[in-house]
């Protein structure tokens, strides 16, 4: 697990960068390893993600086609967040979160200070190092009528 989680920060400092200054307004929130020779790209642009944006960050990404398979894709309803600006705007917000310790949790974003994000589960309030994050997700809330 930690190899891992240290191979897809490794990708993210070199990714975000390339992207994010070829494509103005394009956020790259998540590098995830799907395989060892997979990885997926989770972008996000103010004016939405299409398939034309999905194409322009694949071909920015041309060099790792040799080694690795990329899929790019929108962050979906249950969007990545391992930052403390992806924390913030999840106030208030349910969360399933993976440590590096491999521990799981689920609850409400109810603090993101600068180096922890404070969730509060059914039983307690959990601070977290956003360094100790391997995975964070928002949970799509279904609204029942």
């Amino acid at each position: 697990m930690a190899g891992t989680h240290d191979k897809e920060r490794q990708l993210m400092r070199e990714i975000a960068p390339k992207v994010e200054g070829a494509l103005r307004g394009t956020e790259v929130l998540a590098v995830e390893l799907t395989s060892p020779q997979r990885f997926t790209v989770f972008v996000d642009h103010a004016q939405g993600v299409d398939h034309a944006l999905c194409e322009r960050v694949t071909n920015i990404l041309r060099d790792y086609l040799g080694e690795y398979s990329v899929d790019v894709s929108s962050p979906g309803p249950e969007r990545p967040l391992r930052t403390q600006a992806h924390f913030r705007n999840a106030l208030g917000r349910r969360v399933a979160l993976r440590t590096q310790e491999r521990t799981r949790l689920r609850g409400e974003v109810v603090a993101a200070s600068e180096r922890t994000v404070t969730v509060k589960t059914d039983t307690e309030s959990v601070e977290i190092p956003y360094d100790s994050i391997v995975r964070g997700n928002l949970i799509e809330e279904v609204v029942r009528t």
